[in-house]
């Protein structure tokens, strides 16, 4: 049956006060990377795991007991091989054989749960005849290998690298603030679970930045442009919010992008904009590339740290939060420099027994980030749907 093998939680000191047997479910409770493995095929009478797994930062470590069924009939290291790439053990002594693979080598595949990253391979066992032998003892195995990393957990800054394209994506790392951008549904409940729109839709993003072990934060979203890659220096591309914190959006004639007031929280910011796509572009795919960054909570919003939206009715600039002439900048489209915008600095101090970062009037490149949102792929109702057109920005 499957198993967890040892020593992939806290160390493998950890798996022998356990004694080295995890359930699937017991597992799960652990924020650490965790192994999967099925040995059904094996069906050892071995009291030892024939096969185990540790899930390192940026490796897997497979150790593989030579005595793999459980007879007393020790297998060849030459026969056993890793992943469809067949890549060969490290090291084989005595009774063990040893693989050590990156988590995206030796053809491992990797799939995405809500929870977690899963990168899978195979341990396959292919016994060859043993010199002019017409004959085989054992039968060929394949052995599935899983790791499991949290995703909302900080594994490591530079291990996990994924291939694939993120529907939305979240920057973290031990000394960087922690920034997410999210479609939600539209009554704001829970994340979208499809990135396809039509054309006459509202698409509702919601902005957030983790402030544990910090001072209490407001988050701002500094400028949004839109492009048909992922790269946000491709063309054509079509800006959104600019000036830092102006939507600009909202004032075509035919939008109702706004920000949403109030905030659900002074680390969250919420605001829509209507679908969109660009003209001749057949694939129909944008990405939404936003810059956030925070000042803190306590501090007054002012032009450089600001959410402003434009209300047409009264056809003048309105804030968030703050005095209204924070925003009268967004109408002359020059709201000063973004160098002395207030951001956070790397100083840390205790304070009500939590590390509470406090301002300074330097810059801190950490406290800030560019997230993405995409592809969406926005559909119209009919081919001759007009659509909006770009603008540079």
């Amino acid at each position: 049956v499957p198993y967890n093998p040892w020593g992939f939680f806290r160390g493998e000191s950890d798996a022998q006060q356990y004694g080295g047997d995890f359930s699937l479910g017991q597992s799960r409770a652990f924020s650490q990377p965790w192994a999967w493995v099925d040995v059904s095929q094996l069906q050892a009478a071995s009291p030892l795991h024939p096969v185990a797994v540790q899930c390192q930062e940026a490796q897997m470590v497979v150790t593989v007991h030579r005595d793999l069924f459980g007879t007393g009939r020790l297998v060849r290291a030459a026969d056993l091989a890793l992943g469809p790439a067949a890549c060969r053990a490290v090291s084989a002594v005595e009774n063990t054989v040893t693989f050590i693979a990156g988590l995206h080598e030796c053809g491992s595949t990797l799939r995405l749960t809500p929870d977690t990253l899963v990168y899978s391979t195979n341990l396959n066992y292919d016994p060859a005849p043993v010199g002019n032998s017409i004959i085989i003892r054992t039968s060929p195995v394949v052995v599935p290998v899983e790791c499991h990393y949290p995703r909302r957990e900080n594994v490591s800054s530079d291990a996990i690298k994924p291939t694939w394209v993120p529907f939305y994506s979240t920057l973290s790392s031990e000394e960087r603030l922690a920034f997410s951008l999210r479609l939600m549904d539209d009554d704001w409940s829970a994340e979208r679970a499809s990135n396809v729109f039509q054309l006459g839709e509202v698409l509702h993003f919601q902005a957030g930045v983790d402030t544990e072990n910090h001072a209490p934060l407001r988050l701002f979203v500094d400028s949004c442009v839109a492009t048909p890659s992922p790269d946000r220096n491709s063309f054509p591309q079509y800006t959104l919010i600019d000036f830092s914190g102006c939507l600009l959006d909202g004032q075509l004639d035919d939008a109702t992008s706004t920000f949403i007031s109030p905030r659900p929280r002074q680390d969250v910011l919420q605001f829509v904009v209507d679908a969109f796509k660009f003209t001749g572009n057949s694939s129909n795919l944008i990405y939404i590339t936003c810059h956030l960054k925070v000042s803190l909570a306590d501090h007054a919003p002012d032009p450089l740290n600001k959410a402003c939206s434009f209300d047409k009715a009264r056809s003048l600039w309105a804030p968030v939060e703050g005095t209204r002439d924070i925003c009268s900048c967004c109408e002359v489209r020059n709201c000063g420099s973004a160098a002395h915008s207030r951001r956070l600095p790397d100083a840390s101090q205790r304070q009500g027994g939590r590390f509470r970062r406090e301002l300074s009037s330097q810059p801190d490149p950490l406290k800030e980030a560019d997230v993405v949102v995409g592809p969406l792929l926005i559909h119209s109702w009919q081919d001759h749907s007009v659509l909006r057109m770009p603008s540079q920005g």
